[in-house]
């Protein structure tokens, strides 16, 4: 099966694209041409911070007053709704989920984006092959997440039936991973917390 997105080669082939050329005559000695893996930028809401992306989703997770837990030991795999996610739910949605008032809706939400441990891409293609075509992901709220991968796509199915599709996986942080996913996912209403 085709994995979904491999950061750490693309990261690999930026810093081969980056490297002062090498004259022919040369040889270059072995440890001087083997890629070194970066380490990871920080935790998940550093990681998340520092990308203008997901300016909405770390504002969310402010609002719900879960930056410490998500700074925290973990591990945590994250399906991470970028601001166009965001944009997609109907106007006004992020305004009232950002209301004080609207904190455990905005919290059920979130945790559901959310799996305890640390699942990269090729673990999660491996569990989908084993559930021959399907995995179920029992998120930190408690519901449920289907994973699916068609075509070296995975795609999420979440509780009301909306699916969302992995579009960047593997993006590692001190404490879990996070895959970026291009639509929020909504836990069925008996689900929230």
């Amino acid at each position: 099966m085709k994995k979904f997105a491999i950061p750490a080669l693309a990261s690999a082939l930026a810093l081969a694209a980056c490297a002062e050329p090498v004259d022919e005559t040369t040889t270059a000695e072995p440890e001087a041409t083997e890629a070194v893996a970066a380490e990871p930028a920080g935790t998940i809401v550093e990681v998340a911070s520092g990308n203008e992306d997901f300016s909405t989703l770390v504002a969310a997770v402010g609002a719900a007053d879960l930056a410490e837990t998500l700074s925290g030991e973990g591990p945590f795999t994250v399906f991470a709704p970028t601001n166009a996610a965001f944009e997609k739910l109907p106007e006004g949605t992020v305004d009232g989920l950002l209301k004080p008032e609207a904190k455990d809706d905005l919290t059920g939400i979130l945790t559901y984006h959310v799996v305890s441990g640390k699942t990269m891409a090729e673990a999660l293609d491996a569990a989908i092959l084993d559930g021959r075509g399907k995995a179920e992901l029992t998120t930190v709220q408690g519901g449920t997440l289907t994973a699916e991968a068609s075509m070296g796509t995975v795609t999420l199915t979440d509780a009301a039936g909306n699916t969302a599709t992995v579009t960047a996986a593997d993006i590692e942080a001190t404490n879990g991973v996070i895959h970026v996913i291009d639509t929020v996912l909504m836990p069925a209403a008996a689900e929230k917390e």
